[in-house]
């Protein structure tokens, strides 16, 4: 499932879901968590049920963030499983025992094929709770984090810099974040980037998010967008170098170490180059 960039819509505003198909994102991710005041939920919940009807030809795939397991989520599901959403973004997850209790929650609708991507990092808890989500169900298809609830439950007063950088604890559960992805082996995803009206600002922290690991990233507003899909999707030269050296390696499948391009390469090079790959096809993918 290609997910470079996965856009944010209220579930109260079905005249933004509309347009968010024109955005270009990856997935629309239909919020009835924190978009929707407790006076609209049912209203929302009306609003995502009838958008996922009469969505069958999807341009993108379609995610619901429902709320917390202790909270709204079973009125939640029971408004949209019926109308089949692509993926069930958790919010506030505590790790694997969170995505195997919604597992079964889901099964009790009849549904094998609704995926899970858990924002992994939204309570003290969750953070010791990272190294449990592999192996716990196939539904998993990514995880993420956040630095905006975390710094709220313990009373930080923020979670970044003056300049926009994330402090040292949110640098660290960010880091943990990304590497309880790849030991799950599941995709990835970075957090948003709050500034609107900052394009280079943005273009930066995608490059950062993609060179350290992750293989996409939220969004907030359809501008972002582009800028996103750019940053996660492989570059003409990136495709060249690594088809070189799967090519090389290809060629010398008795050599651990190769030299290509002036450069000394081995096993973890050759990994590298077939991850871009395989990115590169799955940017290509049509949309759902």
């Amino acid at each position: 499932m290609r997910l470079r960039s996965l856009l944010f819509v209220p579930g109260d505003r079905p005249d933004r879901m509309e347009k968010a198909f024109g955005s270009g994102a990856d997935a629309l991710i239909l919020d009835l968590e924190d978009a929707v005041a407790p006076s609209k939920k049912s209203e929302a919940r009306k609003a995502v049920a009838e958008f996922l009807a009469r969505s069958r030809a999807r341009a993108a795939r379609l995610f619901v963030r429902i709320n917390p397991l202790n909270s709204f989520a079973d009125e939640d599901l029971a408004a949209i499983m019926p109308r089949k959403p692509d993926g069930i973004v958790l919010p506030k997850a505590e790790g694997g025992a969170s995505i195997a209790e919604l597992d079964r929650r889901l099964a009790g609708f009849g549904d094998k094929d609704t995926r899970i991507l858990p924002i992994a990092t939204e309570t003290p808890a969750a953070v010791f709770a990272l190294g449990s989500y592999g192996g716990v169900t196939p539904r998993l298809c990514g995880l993420t984090w956040g630095a905006e609830d975390l710094p709220a439950a313990i009373g930080a007063a923020s979670a970044r810099e003056a300049d926009g950088r994330y402090t040292a604890p949110y640098e660290t559960v960010r880091s943990l974040a990304l590497f309880a992805a790849h030991a799950a082996n599941v995709a990835a995803i970075e957090t948003v980037f709050p500034i609107l009206d900052d394009e280079i600002g943005l273009k930066a922290y995608a490059a950062r998010g993609r060179r350290d690991g992750f293989s996409g990233m939220l969004a907030i507003h359809p501008a972002q967008i582009p800028a996103i899909n750019e940053a996660f999707t492989p570059s003409k030269d990136e495709i060249i170098w690594a088809q070189r050296v799967v090519e090389a390696f290809a060629a010398n499948p008795d050599t651990g170490v190769l030299q290509v391009g002036g450069r000394m390469l081995d096993a973890p090079h050759l990994k590298l180059a077939r991850r871009i790959l395989a990115a590169e096809r799955d940017s290509a993918e049509p949309s759902p």
